[in-house]
């Protein structure tokens, strides 16, 4: 490493070049396509030619970006300096470089802080001023886990920046490398990084959750793209843009940063390890988050940005889908299917095709005929239903459509940039009014001759709730949904910018185009100098399905007066305060299984913890192996939803004759025994800001082999979930770090509890697993709560109690249990809840009720209470000081006993208390007693292999 900081000293201090630079310490200075040494050198870079064809042969060499003017001064959050621009050329001609640039260095807490880079003369886009609930800091902070230092080493040279962990001085950030940009239309910035365990930003589809720093670049800016491999050479931009990332440093300690900026960007990872950030406007407003390990950087990014909304209970259930049922009669078929091969079905969805010619607020009235009177009936039977709502209103209709009339007289509408007194015109799903379409058309064909002029709604407009919000209280009069699921919003068009494409604009030809998919920024979408929100879509393009997510939350809960879910497709920083996600329009393919691992870590890191993958995949036709092995995987996923597309065959769990029905049943039964577990990770979330799906580092970072695993998942600190991903596979290779685990199989009881061998220790074990199976394994030191499994929520809610007490290598265990009634809007802000604990420690499971502010009807008992890793069974229990030794079960060897019979309320406190042999006497002997038999097992493993004589 002596080469490379040799290396970034020289790009200080002189433009002299005294040896061949090596990859790793460039830093691209020509990003755009054409590079060539003419045009690099005109920007006052380096061109060098290089053997790795990712690498730059343009980088930053002489002093190039802004030096520091005058004196560092004091502000009421930190402190404040002044950058002029160095004496370079400016890289864009038509995109001038901004010369004073202002860096506040904010102390907002003592693990967070606040770099931003501003013009303090011009007024530019902040995301900020469109984010009220983001909280303010109101003064510096009194003691900080961070320094904050700026170096310059002469007033010709480039300022750096540099944020160092106090404690370890780990550079977090080191802003020495140069090229800070700052112009009208480009701004760029480079530090170094502390490690190249780097996580987050999105939304990507990837190989890995962890990102490889081998010269990747991703594009950021919400576009209407389904998953998939780059698209000529193009990492693909999806539905969301999340500029976050999460950075663990080689101890273990961790970090996460947020680039509050909201225009189309780029983040260029290299393996020097470092990082550049490009985008096209806005400021560079950067907060980051210090952390203890990754789970803290979460908890830290989501009380910033809004903690997840809690969902209702039911919307934890299975859920169904398909675009393209078409007609109410498929639907009350699919949904008497699955209750006649009684598999858990809590949601039923309606996609467009319930709309009369896919326009909001209308039902099909001829193929959907009775669907209000359907939907009324299932919700008597304990279902939920959810509809889909599209953003683009159409505007071609012979008759009055009131969703488009009322617009206009409240002039909701985006506007056309270049006649403001117009709206943009554009089209997407509603069809022209009295046209045959037909279904084997072209695309192009159809959108042409069937798709209606569309406009589009500002959901920035002082008046939307007056307009999106007053027509879902209509709708409800006549269709009595219970969640929203928001489309289409990032938002799509089915033209290019607009039905008359768009003008020769700065905006919509900017000098510098990030890596996104295009040709042109305004693909798939509107032009960008169209306006809303008081500003140009160039710069709030990618807040427009985050903008949408608020108003339909209100709307719904004032409807319903109960919470409901609403979930989206076009995501921004702090959209989980409002609703949920799907991974958007994946497809049927076996790899997809993996990535959609990936992408519920990425959206945990987002604060987005309501998420899931299509089941069974969108796109094409799923096959039955592939859905079975799907419907175990999504059976773990916080939002299980199976659904496809108009073209797809069916694939809902009960199709090919009810092949795969036994395993979805199996797998649905054992979610649903868990869901009292799964909700209470959820009120952690929503209190907390933990993570519910979460990466096995988040609980083991001292192990370092489970910083690359993404193939496994957990569920909050005590669930591990270690999928078959791989077609044909019958077994699974699962990685176990150190603790004692336990097995939980919904197929095969009498495995359950059984401790995993030879798990103790940190080590990847194959597992068998065939087609009727997914490994579930329990860590010790927990206690689980767990219900009896039906058919919908309603009636799960009402089944009895139980507990599984997994104990660790003390004998230790504890948990908790959140109970409300699933549904009301702020259970926890009005103490409506039940917040029970459990805790086992020296033989002894304690059960406390820490808050009853909520009685369920009717009361709830515990019935069952299972004990895994046990050394022995004891001689005696007691519950309350009751004998309840004639309760007592064994279960599969000497490790695992069960109480049964039980009727303990969970209104209620209770101990329940067991001896062990004498030899056994308590957790803390066993505790004790381990290590040694551990000792003398592996001398005899040692003296059993000495000379290769074998020793008794």
């Amino acid at each position: 490493m002596a080469s490379f900081y040799l290396a970034v000293l020289l790009i200080a201090l002189t433009p002299c070049r005294l040896e061949a630079v090596e990859d790793i310490v460039r830093f691209d200075c020509y990003p755009d396509d054409g590079a060539t040494q003419q045009l690099c050198e005109a920007r006052g870079c380096a061109w060098e030619e290089t053997q790795n064809p990712k690498a730059p042969k343009c980088f930053y060499w002489a002093p190039y970006g802004y030096r520091m003017d005058g004196n560092i001064r004091d502000t009421a959050l930190g402190s404040s300096v002044t950058l002029r621009r160095l004496n370079t050329p400016a890289r864009y001609v038509n995109s001038a470089d901004v010369d004073p640039v202002t860096l506040d260095v904010e102390m907002h807490t003592a693990k967070r802080l606040r770099i931003k880079f501003y013009d303090g003369d011009n007024q530019r886009f902040e995301v900020r001023d469109k984010m009220p609930h983001i909280p303010a800091a109101t003064g510096k902070a009194p003691s900080q886990e961070y320094i904050v230092s700026f170096r310059q080493s002469g007033p010709t040279s480039a300022f750096a920046l540099r944020v160092t962990r106090t404690a370890t001085r780990a550079a977090l950030w080191d802003t020495s490398v140069g090229g800070l940009t700052f112009s009208d239309q480009f701004l760029q910035i480079s530090t170094k990084l502390p490690s190249s365990y780097v996580y987050g930003f999105g939304e990507h589809e990837r190989d890995n959750y962890r990102h490889n720093m081998d010269w990747r670049t991703w594009g950021m800016f919400t576009r209407d793209e389904a998953p998939g491999p780059p698209s000529n050479g193009v990492n693909k931009n999806l539905y969301g843009m999340h500029p976050f990332y999460l950075c663990v440093e080689d101890d273990g300690k961790a970090h996460g940063v947020l680039l509050l900026n909201s225009n189309a960007m780029e983040v260029a990872l290299q393996p020097t390890p470092a990082m550049t950030f490009r985008t096209i406007g806005g400021v560079l407003d950067f907060y980051m988050f210090l952390g203890d390990g990754p789970e803290d950087v979460v908890r830290q990014y989501t009380e910033f940005v809004g903690r997840p909304f809690m969902p209702p209970y039911w919307g934890l259930g299975f859920q169904l889908c398909k675009w393209g049922y078409g007609s109410l009669d498929v639907v009350k078929d699919v949904v008497k299917e699955m209750q006649d091969f009684n598999i858990p079905h809590d949601v039923q969805y309606g996609d467009i095709d319930y709309m009369e010619r896919q326009m909001d607020f209308t039902i099909d009235p001829v193929n959907y005929q009775g669907l209000p009177e359907f939907v009324d009936q299932i919700r008597r039977d304990g279902m939920r239903y959810v509809i889909i709502l599209d953003p683009a209103i159409t505007t071609n209709e012979t008759e009055p459509y009131p969703p488009y009339t009322n617009g206009t007289e409240l002039d909701v509408w985006i506007k056309n940039g270049d006649d403001t007194s117009q709206p943009l015109i554009g089209k997407v799903w509603p069809y022209y009014p009295g046209v045959t379409v037909d279904p084997d058309a072209e695309w192009d064909y159809k959108v042409e001759n069937y798709n209606a002029y569309s406009v589009f709604p500002d959901y920035f407009h002082a008046d939307i709730d007056r307009w999106w919000g007053n027509f879902i209280k209509d709708f409800y009069n006549t269709l009595k949904f219970d969640g929203l699921w928001i489309d289409m919003n990032e938002p799509t068009n089915f033209v290019h910018g607009s039905v008359n494409g768009c003008s020769n604009n700065k905006w919509d030809n900017p000098p510098y185009l990030p890596k996104i998919l295009g040709p042109n920024i305004y693909s798939k979408t509107l032009c960008m100098n169209s306006e809303h929100g008081g500003t140009k879509h160039y710069n709030t393009h990618s807040l427009y399905g985050w903008s949408q997510a608020e108003p339909t939350q209100k709307a719904l809960r004032e409807v319903t007066g109960k919470r409901g879910i609403v979930f989206g497709r076009s995501t921004f920083p702090s959209a989980g305060h409002f609703e949920g996600h799907w991974l958007g329009d994946n497809t049927a393919k076996w790899d997809h299984l993996h990535k959609s691992i990936i992408g519920m870590l990425d959206f945990g890191l987002f604060g987005m913890p309501y998420v899931g993958a299509d089941i069974c995949g969108f796109f094409f036709d799923s096959q039955p192996d592939l859905c079975q092995r799907w419907m175990e995987l999504g059976a773990y996923y916080p939002f299980s939803r199976n659904h496809n597309w108009v073209l797809g065959a069916p694939q809902h769990p009960t199709h090919w004759d009810g092949a795969i029905a036994d395993a979805a049943r199996d797998s649905l039964q054992t979610r649903y025994t868990f869901l009292p577990y799964l909700y209470t990770l959820f009120y952690q979330a929503h209190t907390q800001g933990s993570t519910v799906v979460r990466s096995l580092m988040h609980e083991f970072i001292e192990d370092k082999h489970t910083w690359s695993i993404d193939r496994q998942f957990l569920w909050g600190p005590a669930l591990l979930i270690s999928p078959v991903l791989d077609q044909g596979a019958m077994d699974v290779t699962a990685y176990f770090p150190k603790a004692r685990w336990y097995d939980y199989y919904s197929v095969n009881s009498e495995r359950q509890g059984r401790e995993v061998a030879d798990a103790g220790q940190g080590r990847s074990l194959s597992l068998p697993c065939d087609m009727d199976c997914i490994p579930v394994h329990i860590r010790g030191g927990h206690v689980i709560p767990t219900q009896g499994h039906a058919n919908t929520t309603v009636y799960s809610r009402r089944k009895p109690l139980g507990l599984i007490v997994a104990l660790d290598e003390a004998g230790e265990a504890s948990g908790s249990l959140f109970w409300d009634d699933g549904e009301d809007i702020d259970t926890v802000g009005s103490n409506s809840y039940r917040m029970i604990t459990f805790s086992v420690t020296a033989t002894t499971l304690d059960i406390t009720v820490e808050r009853d502010g909520y009685t369920p009807d009717p009361e709830l008992h515990y019935e069952t209470i299972q004990v895994f890793g046990s050394p022995a069974m004891p001689t005696d229990v007691t519950v309350n000081g009751q004998n309840a030794m004639d309760n007592i079960v064994k279960k599969t060897a000497d490790k695992v006993w069960h109480l049964e019979g039980l009727s303990l309320s969970m209104a209620e406190d209770h101990k329940i208390t067991w001896t062990l042999p004498d030899n056994n006497a308590s957790g803390a002997e066993v505790s004790r007693a381990r290590p040694v038999a551990l000792l003398l097992a592996a001398m005899a493993v040692v003296l059993a292999n000495v000379n290769g004589h074998v020793f008794t």
